[in-house]
């Protein structure tokens, strides 16, 4: 059966308020402390308005996330991005790329690649024979045909 790629985009935010997944789907969101914020950060260290996640198109077809600093209209964060070590204003993401927000609010993104196998109904005129040998062993206790027999005509 053929099979296409299928992808998923995943952030995971650390905070005060624990961990949490967000699945990713949409073409922008919002990340910060304002509780108007897609994805909201639970913690004093954070801004209002910290970054924005964007959603751009790939070569083939699908599509990648690149974080901003800041909100959508270029007004940049106080504390910045810290993106796998090191302070920057942009970076597309990659799997695993880890970004520090602040005092102990990080993310993890990831992009899981899999293979998605394109079924198709059954068809009705399918069948499925089964061996004699599947049905059963009379070691198991099952009764032999001779006997099945002399049992019925006992009745």
């Amino acid at each position: 059966m053929p099979s296409e790629p299928h992808q998923n985009h995943m952030l995971i935010i650390e905070d005060d308020k624990g961990r949490r997944e967000f699945i990713l789907t949409a073409p922008l969101y919002s990340i910060g402390r304002d509780p108007k914020c897609d994805i909201r950060l639970v913690s004093q260290f954070v801004s209002r308005r910290h970054a924005t996640l964007v959603q751009l198109p790939a070569e083939d077809d699908s599509f990648y996330y690149r974080i901003v600093d800041g909100n959508a209209k270029g007004k940049g964060s106080a504390n910045g991005l810290l993106i796998n070590g090191r302070k920057l204003q942009a970076q597309d993401l990659r799997n695993e790329d880890e970004v520090v927000f602040g005092p102990q609010v990080r993310a993890i993104y990831y992009s899981l690649q899999r293979d998605v196998v394109l079924t198709v109904p059954p068809d009705e005129w399918d069948i499925t024979l089964i061996s004699p040998n599947m049905v059963g062993d009379p070691e198991d206790g099952d009764l032999e045909d001779d006997e099945l027999d002399d049992d019925l005509e006992d009745d």
